[in-house]
């Protein structure tokens, strides 16, 4: 069924915006890819609080190894470290450090060692960190002493299939003496996304049917006493923790989004050293959630975030707990996939309407407003709340259906420019046609000549095209055109009386001039024409006028009906001045018989540089079996038929 245009515009915006739909519903890897980029760019764009006031970095750094000595410590200068800060009132210090194995400063040494740590862990403000394992046995974790949350998991409806947190098969953690000791710890495991960068770190993670908690939270909940804890499961996409009063928005697997406050070093850092050196202020460390970690080379943990290539591991830790005090989330709705289907399918249908009933431009105009509006009201909502809808989709609906629509409509452009090209190749064909019949109704054999020099035309200017000088002009399309007008060059000779047409003998001077106002009335004809029809510069009539009017003037000037000399003469008429002679002559008139091929080729050739141009000469001297193949075997009418 053939479509009609307007429907088939409709269809090539509509059907782009209903593939795009699709794909927000359903999410592919492609899209996922580039909303990972969106993200990104909005993050950067919107400003942020500067860190938590309460959250502090303990740093085992260059100058900390180059004073103490190198890494790992011994393990009753760590405990010398967590007693010094205790005792400046930190309020929770979270270990962004394994000790999985006994200390390595002498076999008894070592048992002191691990002793005084443990005695420095004692009291509930300490939590260490582990690491759970995937895809491995579970015997790793059977030896560690962890401490799962107590969390109750809250359905809506039916059970589902999948669990809101992955599971590990196993741990790799401190001596269980430590972990007794500590009595609070949390995993460090943050897996950054397809990309490389890390945008989201996991709140829970599952371990032989126990659920845990990462550092960051398990030092927010033993800071400030969370009690009651519970995990809402939204849908498959979305997740709530709710810690007493608060809720933290999280997606399908527990993961939190999280809100970088800026690039690395943004948090403030304490050396090392100068805890245990006694030189840091009274009130450093009072109150506050401290983090130790190592960004020492050869001992630091560095990952890439939307805001920072190089990003030590325990500031990530240090942000989650930053993100749970100050309570400012980045958020994915759990309706944030149907939103932005919808936000495809109002866009795409309204962008696809406007094309429709105004056109491109306006379409255009409009596309380029819906395109600053989504990511306009995306940004709006990152600034405003932290909510994340993503403008991958409406944008990509937008544009594709745009351009498949520009694509239907240029088609169909072009399609009726063809239609009237060709109508107007079909017009000019009628024309030629019509003052052919004219002229042979008046003079068969004047019409019968015309149609002769239709093919001798073409032939001879497709071989002057060859010429340097010529090539520019006799494109295809002109040289076609040529072709097809050259039968006019005699319609002035309606014009002439019958009397001069069928004189069997030599005309008088007074009989010369009259005959030879034939092209002047020919292009009369003409002009009279186009002022009748009210058109002005058109090619094919200036190619017909140039034709008509010039094609008796000669190379040296002695020609008619202007005197023209030389290269003053228009191109169409050097060539069809050649063109008339050679037929004239080569075929029989009621007062002379005709030339023989060889006898006309001569004849033109003496003309050179005085009647032709000699291009035009050398161009028929080229081709002249061709055109006495031409004359002969009457081909010519096939000729003038293409």
């Amino acid at each position: 069924m053939k479509l009609r245009p307007r429907r088939l515009v409709l269809m090539s915006g509509l059907a782009p915006t209903l593939l795009a739909a699709s794909l927000a519903l359903y999410r592919p890897a492609l899209l996922t890819n580039l909303d990972y980029g969106a993200y990104d760019s909005i993050v950067r764009s919107v400003s942020t609080r500067p860190p938590d006031s309460r959250i502090l970095i303990v740093d085992v750094d260059e100058r900390s190894l180059s004073a103490v000595g190198q890494w790992p410590w011994r393990r009753d200068v760590i405990a010398r470290l967590i007693t010094r800060m205790k005792q400046l009132g930190a309020s929770t210090i979270a270990l962004d450090i394994l000790f999985a194995e006994s200390d390595r400063f002498g076999s008894a040494g070592a048992s002191a060692g691990d002793q005084a740590l443990a005695d420095a862990l004692t009291g509930g403000d300490v939590a260490l960190g582990y690491a759970l394992t995937f895809g491995g046995s579970a015997e790793a974790s059977n030896a560690c002493m962890l401490h799962p949350l107590g969390l109750a998991v809250i359905r809506r409806g039916d059970d589902r299939a999948d669990e809101p947190f992955f599971r590990a098969s196993g741990a790799v953690c401190s001596l269980p003496m430590l972990t007794r000791a500590a009595g609070v710890s949390g995993f460090l495991n943050a897996a950054p996304d397809a990309d490389g960068r890390l945008r989201r770190v996991p709140l829970l993670l599952a371990l032989n049917g126990d659920i845990h908690p990462a550092l960051g939270l398990a030092a927010v909940i033993s800071a400030t006493g969370i009690h009651d804890i519970d995990l809402r499961l939204l849908n498959a996409n979305a997740t709530a923790l709710r810690l007493d009063r608060l809720t933290v928005p999280l997606d399908g697997k527990s993961n939190l989004l999280v809100r970088y406050r800026g690039t690395k070093h943004t948090f403030p850092y304490v050396s090392a050293v100068d805890v245990l050196s006694g030189q840091t202020a009274p009130d450093t460390f009072k109150n506050r959630i401290v983090f130790v970690g190592t960004t020492a080379l050869g001992t630091r943990e560095v990952v890439a975030t939307p805001i920072d290539t190089l990003f030590a591991g325990v500031e990530v830790q240090a942000t989650v707990a930053d993100n749970l005090l100050q309570q400012d989330f980045i958020r994915r709705p759990e309706y944030a996939a149907m939103v932005e289907t919808q936000i495809v399918l109002s866009l795409g249908i309204a962008a696809t309407l406007i094309v429709a009933r105004l056109g491109l431009g306006w379409g255009g105009l409009a596309v380029v407003a819906g395109l600053a509006a989504i990511w306009g009201a995306a940004v709006g909502l990152m600034s405003s709340g932290g909510t994340f809808l993503s403008p991958v989709a409406p944008s990509a609906g937008l544009i594709v259906s745009f351009a498949t629509m520009a694509v239907a409509q240029l088609t169909l452009e072009r399609r009726r420019a063809d239609q009237a090209g060709h109508d107007n190749v079909v017009s000019q064909r009628l024309l030629v046609q019509g003052l052919l019949s004219l002229t042979e109704t008046r003079d068969p054999e004047t019409g019968r000549h015309s149609r002769r020099t239709q093919a001798y035309a073409r032939v001879i200017a497709e071989q002057l095209a060859t010429h340097p000088d010529f090539r520019d002009y006799l494109t295809p399309q002109r040289i076609d055109l040529l072709s097809r007008l050259a039968p006019l060059h005699d319609i002035g000779k309606v014009g002439v009386p019958d009397s001069l047409l069928n004189k069997h003998g030599a005309l008088t001077v007074e009989e010369t001039i009259e005959m030879r106002k034939h092209p002047s009335h020919g292009r009369d004809v003409i002009l009279r024409a186009e002022r009748d029809v009210g058109v002005a510069d058109d090619a094919t009539m200036a190619m017909a006028k140039e034709i008509v009017y010039t094609h008796h003037e000669k190379w040296d000037g002695t020609g008619y009906p202007e005197g023209l000399r030389g290269p003053a003469i228009p191109i169409a008429g050097r060539l069809m001045a050649l063109v008339d002679v050679y037929d004239a002559v080569t075929t029989r008139r009621v007062y002379r018989d005709p030339m023989t091929h060889d006898q006309a080729v001569a004849f033109i050739v003496s003309g050179k540089g005085a009647h032709f141009d000699p291009a035009v000469v050398d161009a028929f001297l080229n081709v002249a079996d061709a055109l006495k193949r031409l004359s002969i075997e009457g081909q010519w009418s096939a000729a003038s038929t293409g």
